[in-house]
């Protein structure tokens, strides 16, 4: 059958492997992405059945993988490097920023570097210190990178394999607690294109801008609103770099007020550049400031109190309420 019911997971278990199938010149390589599978079993199956030269369990050296995978690049590869957790992704920075970013541009367009940087990223899983991280801001500030940030298993597995076949570097990110989120697949559509975003849910009172792990929150917050009669757009923004803020203009200039939510620290985070953007654009349809909810300006906190820190249902709804007051 086309259709059927996937978790985030394993749609993006079922496109890695499609890609594999597809183009031999496909490599996967990550710590523990091999015989284990992955610490969320993302890979698994995939070794046992495309072999230990195409799913190579990498050391725990970020740079180095990354680095091969730059060479790797330079000789027709297209190399999908899974990074095991957001916060481990820094000791790579230097290679993505300096080499993976640059390189095209450095050799005059002769060298492409169709590289995929998988990234669980985000919080809600319990973990400790350095597992729960958003570092989106850092990768959509460097030209020479787009960033994908998916929602659902649909997006996740078509998106895995649109951003493979790109030509040009992704740092795609996945939002680890949606793993297990389940969705209706259908693996015979015709997919939107990858940078692009998408209204999830119509409304006419405020414009609710949202990615990754921040969707189902925003939904959540709609449905809520809803229920006194307060109605919300919700805009899955998908891809953060590039930036398609058409369908949000479209709404805004619409609605007359808008909200961004992310799971990053408010300040310089991707808010602050689609607030700027929007206000830009509908500065003569704005009835309120372009408002913005995110994490704290602090460390991400230990586990048990990661639930404070995380934008929520009632964060949303009580910025959406000032929105309104103006």
């Amino acid at each position: 059958m086309a259709t059927q019911t996937l978790t985030i997971g394993k749609a993006l278990n079922l496109g890695l492997r499609k890609a594999m199938e597809d183009d031999a010149k496909v490599v996967l390589m990550g710590e523990d992405i091999g015989r284990l599978g992955g610490v969320f079993r993302i890979t698994d199956g995939l070794q046992k059945d495309f072999g230990e030269d195409r799913v190579v369990d990498t050391p725990l050296a970020e740079a180095g993988i990354l680095g091969t995978a730059v060479g790797l690049a330079m000789r027709g590869y297209r190399p999908v490097c899974e990074i095991q957790f957001d916060g481990f992704v820094f000791p790579a920075y230097n290679q993505i920023v300096t080499q993976v970013a640059k390189i095209h541009a450095r050799s005059r367009g002769r060298l492409t570097m169709p590289i995929v940087i998988r990234i669980p990223f985000g919080g809600g899983i319990g973990a400790v210190e350095h597992h729960s991280e958003s570092p989106e801001a850092y990768f959509a500030h460097t030209p020479g990178l787009k960033v994908v940030a998916v929602s659902n298993p649909v997006d996740a597995y078509w998106g895995i394999q649109q951003a493979i076949a790109h030509p040009d570097p992704i740092v795609f990110l996945e939002p680890k607690r949606r793993y297990w989120d389940k969705a209706e697949v259908d693996t015979a559509a015709t997919p939107d294109p990858l940078f692009a975003s998408r209204v999830v849910r119509g409304g006419d009172d405020v414009t609710v801008l949202a990615y990754g792990p921040m969707v189902k929150t925003a939904l959540q917050a709609a449905q809520a609103a809803a229920e006194e009669g307060r109605s919300l757009e919700v805009v899955d923004l998908r891809t953060i770099s590039p930036l398609d803020l058409d369908p949000v203009v479209d709404s805004v200039r619409r609605t007359g007020r808008c909200v961004v939510v992310h799971e990053a620290p408010v300040t310089l985070g991707l808010g602050a550049e689609i607030a700027a953007r929007v206000t830009e654009a509908c500065f003569h349809s704005l009835e309120a400031p372009v408002l913005r909810v995110g994490g704290y300006d602090t460390p991400y906190p230990p586990s048990k109190l990661e639930e404070e820190y995380l934008p929520d249902l009632d964060r949303v709804l009580d910025v959406v309420d000032r929105a309104m007051g103006f």
